[in-house]
C-alpha cells in the first residue's frame, strides 16, 4: 500500500508542480486569460498562484511540510475555482459547459488535497 500512496503523491503533487511551472513558463498567455476574467493585477495573480501551486505540489510530492502544502493548494483552489471558473456567468453553452467541467474538477482536486491532512505523518518515502 505504501507504493500506491507514493504513486498518488507523484500524480497529485506532480500535477500541481507542473501547473505551477506553467504559470511561469506561460505567464503571458495566462496573464491575458486572467485579465479577461476581471482579476486585478493579473500578472501578479498568475505569478503568485504559480508559487502556491509549485510549493504545494512539491510538498505533496516530497511529503514535506504537508500542512503548509495543503494550505497553499487550498489557498489557490478556492478563489480560483469561484473566480476563474464561474460557469453560472457564462452565456454561451459550450463555454458554460467547459467552465462547469473546470469548476467540478477543481472541487474534486480540493477534496483530494484535503484528504491528505488525514494521513498520519511522516509519510512513507518522504523527505
Amino acid at each position: 500500500m505504501d507504493y500506491l500512496f507514493l504513486i498518488s503523491r507523484i500524480l497529485l503533487g506532480g500535477y500541481f508542480l507542473m501547473s505551477g511551472i506553467n504559470h511561469f513558463t506561460k505567464s503571458e498567455m495566462m496573464t491575458g486569460y486572467t485579465a479577461s476574467k476581471g482579476v486585478p493585477f493579473p500578472k501578479f495573480a498568475v505569478l503568485g498562484t504559480g508559487i502556491l501551486l509549485a510549493l504545494g505540489g512539491l510538498g505533496i510530492l516530497l511529503g514535506m511540510y504537508v500542512q503548509w502544502a495543503v494550505l497553499a493548494l487550498v489557498a489557490f483552489l478556492i478563489p480560483t475555482t469561484f473566480i476563474m471558473h464561474a460557469f453560472w456567468k457564462a452565456t454561451e453553452p459550450n463555454m458554460k459547459m467547459m467552465e462547469m467541467i473546470q469548476f467540478m474538477k477543481n472541487l474534486a482536486l480540493l477534496g483530494a488535497v484535503l484528504a491528505y491532512l488525514f494521513i498520519p505523518l511522516p509519510w512513507p518515502y518522504s523527505f
